[in-house]
Formats: C-alpha cells, sequence, structure tokens
C-alpha cells in the first residue's frame, strides 16, 4: 500500500504529533507499505529520510501552545504537487482542522482520506474557526480516528460525528531495553525524580513540581530533580522560585531519543504535573516502558492511560502539596510502586506499535474500501478557501518553491 501521511507542525522543532507521525511511517515501512511525510521544515532542517520537507513554519500561538506551522498559497502548490506525484492508495492527514499543511491537503485531497485527531480540549476555538471552512471537505474523510477518549470527546463535541480511538504508539521493547546511566541512577537516601516536557509552557506544570520540592528534600534531603526540556524562561522561573534550593535541580536541555529512554529507565520516578491540554500522555507511556515508577495528576487522560491508578500514582492536578505526597508515598511505600511498575509492564503493551499498526492499517482497509464503493468526492466551491489565502493553488503553482 502507498501511503501519504501528512503532519501539520514543523519538525524544526519537534512534538509529540511529530514523533507519532514518525514513528507510524516507520511501523509501517516495516510491515512494507511505501511511505511518503509531508511536514513543515525548513530546508536544511535535519528529518527522517521518510520526511519531505514542505518549506518554513511560522511560530503562532495555537490551542494554548506554541505551534510551528506552515500555510498560505505556496504550501497548497507544495501539497498539490506532493499528493499528485505519490498517487497514494490512502492519504492520512493528522490534525486536519488545524490551520497548515493537512488542512490544505482535506481540501485538495481527491481519494481515501483518514484524519487523525489529537487534541483534547473543553472548548477550542480554533475548532469553531475553522468547522466553517471545512465543513464540505469533512466530507471527504472517510475514516476518524482519535488518539484517546478524550480527544474523541472533544471531536465529537465540536463536529459532530464519531471516530474509532486508537491511541498513540510506542516501541515498548526499545524503552525496556534502555540502559541506565549511572550519573542519573539514586540511591534510597538520594533518589532521583525525572521530568520532560517545554520548560516555557505552564500545563506542562514545571511550577507545580518546582512547589513541591522543598517537602520532597525535607524528607529526602539528596533527592535529584532531572529536568529535561528546552524552554530558557520557564528554567529562569524554576530557579528563583526554589531560591537556595535550586542546587537540587538537574537541568538536562533538550535530549535525544536514545538519552530519554536512558534518562526514564535511570530514575527512580518519573513526575507528570501537567495541569491540562493533555489528549494522551505518551511520556507516561515511555516511562512505564523504561520501568520508572510514575506520579501523575490525575487528569483524564492520564488516569485512563495509568489504568486508573493501578500503574502509576495520580494526585490532585495542580496541587503542589498532593504531589509531594504521592513522590514520598511512592519512595517510602516500595513495594506498593514495584507492584505498580510490574502491572505497567503488561498494560503498556496495548501501546506497543505492533497493536496500533494493526488497528491503523485495519482503518486504511476501511478506508480504501469505502472509495472503491463510491465515487470520488470532489470538493464543491473548492476556489472559495483559496480567497482567503490571498490566491489560488492554480496560480500559486509556478511559484511554490
Amino acid at each position: 500500500m502507498r501511503v501519504g501521511i501528512v503532519c501539520p507542525y514543523s519538525f524544526d522543532a519537534p512534538g509529540g504529533v511529530q514523533f507519532h507521525v514518525r514513528d507510524l511511517a516507520q511501523a509501517l515501512q516495516a510491515r512494507g507499505h511505501e511511505v511518503s511525510v509531508l511536514a513543515p521544515a525548513d530546508d536544511d532542517t535535519p528529518v527522517p529520510d521518510v520526511v519531505v520537507p514542505a518549506g518554513k513554519a511560522v511560530a503562532v500561538r495555537y490551542n494554548g501552545s506554541v505551534a510551528r506551522l506552515t500555510f498560505g498559497p505556496r504550501a497548497a502548490a507544495r501539497v498539490r504537487r506532493w499528493i499528485e506525484s505519490g498517487a497514494f492508495d490512502v492519504l492520512h492527514l493528522h490534525e486536519p482542522m488545524t490551520p497548515s499543511l493537512s488542512m490544505l491537503a482535506l481540501w485538495i485531497a481527491e481519494g481515501p482520506v483518514v484524519a487523525t485527531f489529537h487534541s483534547a480540549q473543553v472548548r477550542s476555538r480554533a475548532l469553531q474557526v475553522a468547522f466553517p471552512l471545512l465543513r464540505q471537505s469533512l466530507e471527504k474523510i472517510a475514516a476518524r480516528v482519535a488518539v484517546s477518549e478524550d480527544s474523541r470527546r472533544t471531536l465529537v463535541d465540536h463536529l459532530g460525528g464519531d471516530a474509532v480511538v486508537i491511541p498513540n504508539g510506542v516501541y515498548v521493547d526499545t524503552f525496556a531495553a534502555a540502559r541506565p546511566a549511572p550519573a542519573w541512577q539514586g540511591t534510597p537516601e538520594a533518589p532521583t525524580v525525572a521530568f520532560l516536557g517545554r520548560l516555557d509552557e505552564p500545563r506542562k506544570g514545571l511550577q507545580v513540581l518546582a512547589a513541591a520540592i522543598p517537602a520532597v528534600l525535607a524528607a529526602h534531603p539528596g533527592a535529584r530533580f532531572l529536568v529535561a526540556g528546552r524552554g530558557d524562561a520557564g528554567r529562569d522561573e524554576a530557579v528563583e522560585a526554589l531560591g537556595p534550593l535550586a542546587g537540587s535541580v538537574e537541568f538536562l536541555g533538550g535530549i535525544s531519543d536514545a538519552e530519554k529512554a536512558a534518562l526514564l529507565s535511570s530514575a527512580d520516578l518519573y513526575v507528570a504535573p501537567q495541569t491540562g491540554g493533555e489528549s494522551f500522555g505518551i511520556v507516561l507511556v515511555e516511562a512505564m516502558s523504561a520501568g520508572a515508577g510514575v506520579v501523575a495528576s490525575d487528569l483524564g487522560a492520564f488516569r485512563r492511560v495509568l489504568d486508573d491508578g493501578a500503574a502509576g500514582a495520580l494526585f490532585r492536578t495542580g496541587d503542589a502539596d498532593d504531589l509531594a505526597r504521592a513522590v514520598l508515598e511512592s519512595l517510602a511505600d516500595r513495594a506498593a510502586t514495584r507492584a505498580r511498575r510490574e502491572h505497567a509492564a503488561a498494560w503498556v503493551r496495548r501501546y506497543d506499535w505492533s497493536a496500533v499498526t494493526d488497528q491503523v492499517l485495519a482503518v486504511y482497509e476501511m478506508a480504501v474500501a469505502a472509495g472503491e464503493a463510491m465515487p470520488v468526492h470532489q470538493a464543491a466551491g473548492r476556489r472559495g478557501p483559496w480567497r482567503l489565502l490571498g490566491g489560488d493553488v492554480a496560480e500559486a503553482g509556478g511559484n511554490g518553491r
């Protein structure tokens, strides 16, 4: 099968969706399928071989975060050329309601289309704005996928219809086989607690962890907190908040995939203090796969990934005192933590790419079958959206690069 995958977010600053797209492409290739990924990225940005860079992205505030998106007539021309040259059996669009390449591809697509929705919000202004522009084009989507029950509910509430839930995938064995790094390992007297996330996004919860650290240090003066992720502003704020206790925190900066696996396999606990906006919690699955004990805020998505607390300890979202309690209890009751880790080792198998890829391929086959059973849908009034871009795809075609 020839599969075209469109990622709306730039590989210049990769995050969860980009990693999901990359790993899905690799999993499909391992099954013998031909895959091409179109994603925003500067021409000189290192990208996986499967990724076709679609040009420079612009950083914008979007859905409570900062996203790097590519839009406009030039991007549309690139999308059209990529679709036409790819001759794909199925086109898989991620976050097609995001004003970037996936939205453009949905306007242009004329074959079987599968759409995956990642975001989860009670109320999304972005979806409300995009819906009128894409109302007719949404009919092209043969199958909708949501990465969690939370993202499915967001989709249903804003767009109607429904979606099949297929979780994000993880190469479980890769994390399970990761070798601990001695520098990141702790001892009973000096345990290590890891955090991974963008430091300058408040919803990732570094400020909650920082507020919990004094109580943890009062009981474990030798504890070390290993903080991985980019964001100078967030780091500076945490250091200022901790004052003389800031020496207990080691800021590792951005780390590679291999370093992430080593970090998660080394730490006594992995803490996920996110305060909202999380549709799944892929890092929780990675931490469980690596054998780390997990302490996480009780967001609905996290609670489900952690089997309602059986695979990891939960604390009240945004409550630093309760986070400190959960960390101290997990360090003190090592038998209970070990039991959760053992449960997690079996639980995470449902998120392994071997299982997730089977589900994705079943959706592809359904979309292709649906496409064969009905005439190709021609988007009505296609020229309408391009007026919003300040031009037309045909007009942009000669200036696409």
